[in-house]
């Protein structure tokens, strides 16, 4: 290699890291900043090919059985893992093994990091993105602030996202308004919502808001004091 190629990689090497460094210290400041302001969309909300609806609600103005029916349906380590739960990954890959496919090692952590800043697909880049995403958002924003945004921005319908906008769709009233049983029909949409309604279930999916209701129950209305305090 001549002096000048020399000169030349070491020259690209240097804008590279200089805009990889400049690209960090903007995601940094905006986690910072959703920390503290109301995400106005979503990566999600962005791609929707259909009519975007969606209403800001304050996690404090929600019953607490509302983020609890979202925990014991999705993620019921959510106050224990630190972003990513190995204990899941290590069950769905032995499902996977066996014949299954390879689903639910996602955390609501991870969800939340997909929905805000990624976009639909199981590559390994956008996982790999998404788990290092998700630790970020546990060391900057604390679990409420997670389960805040996740339940504001997580698509419950064709162009339904969050649980206020849902709750008027489908129910006719706030979220803060929901019922047990209205909160488990909820939660019983988020791994397809596109193709689900809460109000013409199943019988399949009847009996899993039956085991959601059992397992908030076995959960106890407690479960989520330490985040939510």
């Amino acid at each position: 290699m001549t002096q000048g190629e020399r000169g030349f990689v070491g020259w690209t090497w240097f804008v590279l890291w200089r805009v990889v460094l400049g690209m960090v210290l903007l995601l940094l400041i905006l986690l910072l900043t959703l920390r503290f302001v109301a995400p106005p969309t979503s990566s999600f909300m962005l791609q929707s090919p259909y009519p975007v609806s969606q209403q800001w609600i304050n996690i404090d103005q929600l019953p607490a059985h509302v983020p609890l029916a979202m925990v014991a349906s999705e993620d019921q380590r959510f106050p224990e893992h630190f972003g990513v739960d190995l204990s899941a990954i290590s069950d769905a890959l032995e499902q996977s093994d066996d014949g299954g496919s390879l689903r639910g090692a996602s955390t609501i952590s991870q969800q939340t990091a997909k929905n805000l800043l990624l976009w639909p697909g199981r590559s390994l880049v956008r996982k790999g993105m998404e788990a290092g995403l998700a630790v970020s958002l546990e060391v900057i924003w604390g679990k409420k602030r997670i389960l805040e945004v996740y339940l504001n921005i997580a698509e419950f319908g064709k162009g339904i996202y969050g649980v206020e906008a849902a709750s008027q769709h489908y129910f006719a009233k706030s979220a803060r308004n929901l019922s047990k049983n209205e909160a488990a029909r909820l939660a019983v949409l988020l791994p397809s919502p596109r193709k689900r309604d809460p109000r013409q279930l199943t019988p399949y999916l009847r009996e899993r808001v039956v085991w959601i209701e059992r397992q908030m129950r076995q959960l106890g209305p407690a479960y989520l004091t330490p985040v939510l305090n």
